[in-house]
């Protein structure tokens, strides 16, 4: 079963830092290795979209089928955008032949100023 896009959050009234979400993949045994040069197919592409401003993939030390992807996009639309790129769309049709289940989401406020300035 491919990966299933969930419903955005709804920005909270007076957000304005970055939009954020944090999403837990477990690659099937044996399929962890494959999993990541996929996902890392699509770096590039993702790093070169116009809202992206963090778009980190990392693999648990201790649980190598645990992949957690870290992204903070400037907003929700770019972020809407970017589940609507042809890369994405063909990303969640392969992702069935290496995935347990489907991706856990977190959705983050940043309550911290973006940089060092406090702006985004």
């Amino acid at each position: 079963m491919p990966i299933i896009l969930p419903a955005l959050p709804i920005p909270a009234v007076g957000e304005t830092g970055p939009y954020c979400v944090i999403a837990r993949h477990r690659a099937l045994p044996g399929k962890a290795d494959e999993y990541k040069q996929r996902m890392l197919l699509d770096l590039k592409n993702t790093r070169a979209e116009a809202g992206v401003l963090q778009f980190h993939i990392h693999r648990n030390r201790f649980d190598p089928n645990l992949f957690v992807i870290y992204e903070a996009w400037r907003s929700i639309e770019a972020l809407r955008k970017h589940f609507d790129t042809p890369y994405v769309k063909q990303f969640l049709v392969d992702s069935s032949q290496y995935i347990d289940g489907n991706m856990q989401a977190e959705w983050l406020i940043m309550s911290s100023p973006y940089d060092s300035g406090g702006q985004l």
